[in-house]
């Protein structure tokens, strides 16, 4: 942590030293200042600004450390100045300059963060005066008796997750009514615990007066691609079988464009390496198995995971937005340790 960083959360001003530190370090970085909007002329009055943020922020944000993420607030300090902080401020400017509720896709894979990156986001907004809901992907499935029914169509849909497995009217019902300004709204919610972890709807939320909707999951935003990719995809499509899988998926992908034409904006979440996600998981479970509960042997994983490779695999589906600027609005990089690298809105013009 910088020094002037913790001195900011102690001092009632900024002092020059300190502000001129500060200013140095967002525009070094060129990619992430023009992701954020920092430029010379501005740099003074963004760090003001983010100064106070930062201080009205932190007692919340320490709570959240230390009962969520079970860390020190100071380790996650420069994260919360460099990264989270400036994004909150971009997304409260979005919304203001839309004149009505702002709908964020976030796109990431298993273990990149995205519900923390949400929790963390609401904090902030609420804050700058701004009342957020998180949205995911997974509170839209079908309930588990259309599944059931489902999986009897498709036996290869084994596992709740690709799409097909989604109720996406409910989701257009719900974005249209709040970009609607109606209320309240009914926010569907889904219990993975249910039938066995099989998983059902359970009780809705009901919300009101939404500024910012926080729309997150492991394909928000993608689009079908051409199917004689298929033909050279990499592990573990390898069969005939997993082609045709795979196939069908992208083609289900279409059903979903409705959905994705509601997203004002997409940020994306990527890994620099996508097998990172399959040891996060393993991390995940070991974690869980440790705390006496139960969790999937690392062959069950590894055959979990590579199933929802096959079925998207993000070598062909997410690999491709990272450089298309037409599809993505904002890339964080995120390293095997979850640390975050680059962050740019546009690398390849910058």
């Amino acid at each position: 942590m910088n020094l002037w960083l913790g001195k900011i959360l102690v001092s009632e001003t900024v002092a020059e030293t300190w502000q001129q530190e500060a200013r140095e370090a967002a525009l070094a970085d060129k990619l992430r200042a023009k992701a954020f909007g920092i430029t010379p002329e501005n740099a003074n009055e963004v760090i003001e600004r983010r100064s106070h943020l930062l201080k009205s922020v932190f007692p919340a944000f320490s709570q959240f450390c230390l009962t969520t993420l079970q860390i020190e607030p100071k380790e996650m300090l420069q994260v919360l100045w460099d990264l989270w902080l400036p994004l909150g401020m971009k997304l409260a400017s979005h919304r203001q300059q839309l004149g009505r509720p702002l709908i964020q896709g976030i796109l990431g894979g298993q273990g990149t963060g995205k519900t923390t990156m949400c929790k963390i986001l609401s904090l902030i907004l609420q804050q700058l005066g701004y009342h957020t809901l998180s949205l995911s992907l997974d509170d839209l499935y079908k309930t588990y008796s259309d599944r059931l029914v489902l999986t009897q169509q498709d036996p290869r849909l084994i596992w709740r997750g690709p799409p097909g497995t989604h109720d996406v009217d409910l989701g257009l019902n719900v974005l249209d009514q709040i970009r609607q300004l109606q209320n309240p709204v009914m926010v569907p919610r889904f219990d993975k615990s249910a039938y066995g972890g099989a998983g059902d709807r359970t009780t809705s939320e009901i919300v009101t007066d939404v500024d910012i909707v926080l729309f997150e999951g492991w394909f928000v935003g993608v689009r079908p691609i051409e199917p004689d990719v298929f033909d050279t995809a990499p592990p573990p499509i390898i069969t005939d079988e997993d082609r045709a899988f795979a196939r069908d998926i992208n083609h289900r992908l279409h059903d979903y464009l409705p959905l994705w034409e509601r997203l004002d904006s997409l940020i994306l979440l990527y890994p620099i390496d996508y097998r990172c996600s399959l040891e996060w998981r393993k991390q995940a479970e070991q974690q869980m198995i440790a705390a006496g509960k139960s969790g999937m042997s690392n062959a069950e994983i590894e055959e979990f995971v590579n199933y929802f490779w096959r079925s998207l695999h993000p070598e062909l589906f997410i690999k491709p937005l990272v450089k298309d600027a037409t599809a993505v609005d904002l890339v964080i990089e995120i390293h095997a340790d979850h640390s975050f690298g680059e962050v740019y809105c546009d690398r390849a013009n910058s």
